[in-house]
């Protein structure tokens, strides 16, 4: 598989991941790429029947927790460190004319 990789292959990668590659890196990353689909195609040779897919290498469970309000409405206490409160709450100077 590795005769797929050609040199356009290389400079197109290149111009995706913005990169000025030298002939000899060109070269180099060519070879890269080759063993990596090698090894793909390797790895493409296992007996994966009757494996199940993974979304994570740790078994996931719903994490989230119940959402539930635990605190109780705390807003005469806040306005009370207020400089200036009206209609129950916060007045600040005006910002848009």
């Amino acid at each position: 598989m590795a005769n797929i990789i050609t040199d356009e292959t290389i400079e197109y990668v290149g111009i995706l991941a913005k990169l000025e590659l030298s002939p000899l890196e060109r070269e180099e990353a060519k070879k890269d790429m080759g063993r990596m689909l090698d090894y793909i195609d390797k790895l493409n040779e296992l007996d994966t029947a009757g494996v199940e897919p993974m979304v994570h290498v740790f078994s996931m469970n719903n994490v989230f927790r119940e959402d539930v309000v635990t605190n109780k409405d705390d807003s005469d206490d806040i306005l009370k460190n207020a400089p200036e409160k009206k209609d129950g709450a916060f007045k600040v100077p005006r910002t848009v004319e």
